[in-house]
């Protein structure tokens, strides 16, 4: 190849460049930039930005906790959905748990899945004043899971318990398993640092009904950690709580759900939500 040639093409590359990074990085770039300011649009391109008393307190798109400096709930206000971002909410550390149906089984320094949800579901059912419990918890609020010890039949399943063990639940001589007996074998509480694994597993349902108080997303964190919305189920849940603290009628407050219920979107896709913090900020303007 020529010198000239050589030139030319490294030209028209050049040119290519050129031409490609102003459209790319400079025009198409900044009419975003000016489409995003359009009246009706320029609101969600800042961030959604909720302001109270002239101060930006949070965003429309991105939950939040309401808790005191200990970490506390505050009862005046309702409570988002749990939320595995960073330390919760955290939007640099948006992420889901990554634990799934299978984890019942807690290890030392991090509980299951189902102990989370357990403990979620008490603590919540406490907070409102109903009745926390649901299948396959223990009452007090970790996975209720046996690890059951024996010899084992063709199919690999345990044909005669010898041992039986509750393997989330490390008890004291004050304290008891959550179930008396397995298939005629006493219940033992686990030991701290002893193995259980050669057992096989076997979540227990309990007495609890199917369809709990407290409902999935009071206990379940969103895939984002980052969803502003709770179910109408739960703001229910928590209007009564809320009403006593603030020292208001109930029916007040469920007017104010009401007006910050989203609908779904197009009418058929998604569930309806509650904004937290858009009811939240609303009722404290009730006393002003």
């Amino acid at each position: 190849m020529s010198l000239t040639n050589l030139l030319r093409q490294h030209w028209a590359a050049l040119r290519a460049l050129l031409v490609f990074t102003v459209i790319l990085g400079a025009a198409y770039p900044a009419a975003i930039w000016l489409i995003a300011l359009l009246p009706g649009l320029d609101g969600k391109a800042q961030g959604s930005v909720i302001d109270a008393d002239g101060k930006p307190v949070g965003s429309s798109l991105i939950g939040q906790q309401f808790t005191d400096a200990n970490g506390a709930a505050l009862p005046q206000y309702f409570q988002s959905r749990p939320s595995a971002a960073g330390g919760g909410y955290d939007p640099m550390a948006t992420s889901a748990s990554n634990l799934g149906p299978e984890s019942i089984v807690d290890a030392p320094d991090k509980p299951s899945l189902l102990t989370l949800v357990c403990t979620r579901s008490r603590d919540v059912g406490i907070a409102n004043g109903v009745d926390g419990a649901r299948p396959y918890c223990t009452g007090d609020g970790v996975g209720a899971v046996l690890s059951v010890i024996g010899p084992r039949d063709a199919s690999g399943r345990v044909a005669r318990p010898t041992r039986v063990v509750s393997i989330n639940e490390p008890c004291d001589t004050t304290r008891t398993p959550f179930l008396d007996s397995y298939q005629g074998v006493r219940v033992e509480c686990a030991k701290p640092g002893e193995d259980y694994a050669i057992g096989q597993l076997a979540p227990i349902a309990g007495a609890a009904p199917a369809d709990p108080a407290v409902p999935a997303d009071a206990v379940t964190a969103s895939g984002s950690g980052l969803d502003p919305h709770i179910s109408p189920a739960y703001a229910a849940l928590q209007v009564d709580r809320v009403a006593r603290a603030r020292g208001i009628d109930p029916g007040l407050v469920r007017a104010v759900v009401a007006e910050h219920t989203d609908g779904r979107v197009l009418g058929f896709m998604g569930e309806p939500g509650v904004n937290v913090l858009e009811v939240n900020l609303a009722l404290d303007g009730l006393g002003e």
